[in-house]
């Protein structure tokens, strides 16, 4: 596979991925900023891609080690590119996510799902359409997987389309994780949210809460607020 090369995190984190199909974009960095992470924390990821959120979550929180499943052979060796030359204490686990048994107890998760309608029309590169469109029942599964090795009281969160967020919660509730936060991400002030980044807990017994939120974009570019949150800020 050929490699580009690139930066995340105001270049604190090298981050090389595939010249062609599925590419990253600033999901995986906000998804690593809202993890209440703490140094000496396990923290595990459904669907590691290349990397991208681990080694965010791992350069922002130091003493963080992570281990990430990841079906997709060329992916994984991209990943472990990445984990190596940011020398950074992440595991790769290659394999499905309905199979893999990760070993240990795990304080946080975290995905980056696929979300896609999966009625949409397919993507020519099957990995891409694969790390795009979700099948039925994908929310539930994965969110019991990515749940089963947590600590009580651990955090599962997730990105993902607004249209599914009343199927993932359901699947955050029937995985044992409660106490939700839906956190809107508007692509513009005035503008309906397109993504949204879901958090629970296990064991969480509290009421469903919508955080402020962020706004993505302004005339300028990034907002302060967002670009903040991309150079390594923390996540108000």
């Amino acid at each position: 596979m050929s490699l580009t090369s690139g930066y995340l995190l105001g270049g604190r984190v090298i981050h090389a991925q595939g010249e062609t199909g599925h590419r990253t974009g600033i999901e995986p960095v906000l998804l690593a900023a809202i993890c209440p992470a703490r140094p000496g924390e396990r923290v595990l990821e459904g669907g590691l891609g290349s990397g991208a959120a681990l080694l965010c979550l791992a350069r922002r929180v130091p003493g963080v080690t992570g281990v990430g499943i990841e079906r997709d052979l060329a992916q994984a060796a991209v990943a472990r590119y990445n984990i190596e030359a940011n020398a950074l204490p992440i595991e790769v686990i290659e394999g499905d996510i309905a199979e893999v048994v990760p070993q240990g107890r795990f304080d946080h998760a975290i995905t980056n799902p696929p979300w896609h309608d999966p009625a949409a029309t397919a993507s020519p590169d099957a990995a891409q359409d694969g790390a795009r469109r979700a099948q039925p029942g994908l929310f539930a599964l994965w969110a019991a997987r990515l749940a089963a090795p947590l600590r009580h009281r651990g955090t599962l969160h997730l990105i993902t389309g607004a249209g599914t967020v009343t199927e993932c919660l359901a699947a955050f509730a029937q995985a044992g994780c409660g106490s939700h936060v839906i956190t809107p991400l508007w692509p513009r002030a005035g503008r309906d949210a397109k993504l949204v980044l879901l958090g629970a807990v296990k064991g969480g017994r509290a009421p469903t809460r919508i955080a402020a939120g962020l706004v993505l974009h302004d005339e300028d570019g990034y907002t302060p607020e967002a670009q903040a949150i991309l150079q390594g800020g923390p996540f108000a």
